[in-house]
């Protein structure tokens, strides 16, 4: 069963197509990668999926559910979290607040949220669990903003994570963070259960044929070509348009 899809999927502003009759099927508990070279349309499509843009044409399907016209809201109750190549976080509060405050808004425990989450030790423990599980436990009562880079992203998908999401997508999870870290965040996102599919848009070669089960290219808005990881590096094609290499195809 694919967990998300789109059919016929267009965006247009005016004469400008950055997401051209995509069909993209990301089937369940896949670890699934989004490439193409600048300007390809990677941004608008995951725009489109999240519901920040609306499309021109096209559907998207989160499992059996039509969320087209779902706001980005309904589609996060639904289960679909995001993280951003660049990081939205709460920077004057501590990992282990921002952890909480995204279960309660999961578990909608409305004006009684911090009372709550100071008073019930299922709330405490699953906070905890996340940290642990992201490597946050040591920085778990440190502010936001004073955490190192890799810190933070670690934060950022480890909130992704408390909203319990059916699909996660990630926008370069990786970006900005040192050689040493980045192979860090990967695992633990691969170490995540099956029951959460994941889209990863990524430009770091090695991180997305490391990662991906599948693999989908997007070119001038279209996808190019779709495949496992070794059909995606030994084809012609993909060199072509995405490294710049020549070809007599």
């Amino acid at each position: 069963m694919n967990a998300l899809e789109t059919i016929g999927l267009e965006k247009r502003f005016g004469g400008i197509v950055p997401t051209n009759d995509v069909n993209l099927k990301v089937q369940e508990g896949a670890r699934h990668a989004l490439i193409g070279p600048n300007g390809a349309g990677k941004t608008t499509l995951i725009n489109l999926l999240t519901g920040v843009l609306k499309p021109s044409k096209g559907r998207v399907k989160l499992g059996n559910s039509d969320i087209t016209d779902l706001s980005p809201h309904r589609r996060v109750s639904l289960g679909m979290a995001r993280t951003f190549q660049i990081n939205q976080l709460f920077a004057d509060l501590s990992p282990i607040e921002a952890i909480t405050l995204v279960i309660g808004e999961r578990e909608k425990l409305g004006a009684n949220f911090w009372r709550a989450f100071g008073s019930d030790e299922k709330i405490v423990s699953e906070t905890k669990a996340i940290a642990r599980q992201f490597g946050l436990a040591d920085v778990l009562h440190e502010r936001t903003a004073s955490l190192p880079y890799g810190k933070q992203r670690q934060l950022e998908i480890a909130l992704a994570i408390a909203a319990k999401p059916r699909v996660l997508l990630l926008d370069e999870p990786a970006a900005g963070v040192p050689e040493a870290e980045r192979h860090e965040i990967l695992e633990t996102v691969a170490a995540l259960p099956k029951d959460v599919t994941v889209l990863l848009i990524e430009h770091d070669m090695d991180i997305v044929f490391g990662f991906a089960d599948r693999i989908s290219v997007l070119v001038d808005g279209k996808l190019f070509v779709e495949g496992e990881p070794k059909e995606i590096e030994n084809d012609p094609r993909v060199r072509a348009v995405y490294l710049g290499e020549r070809t007599d195809d």
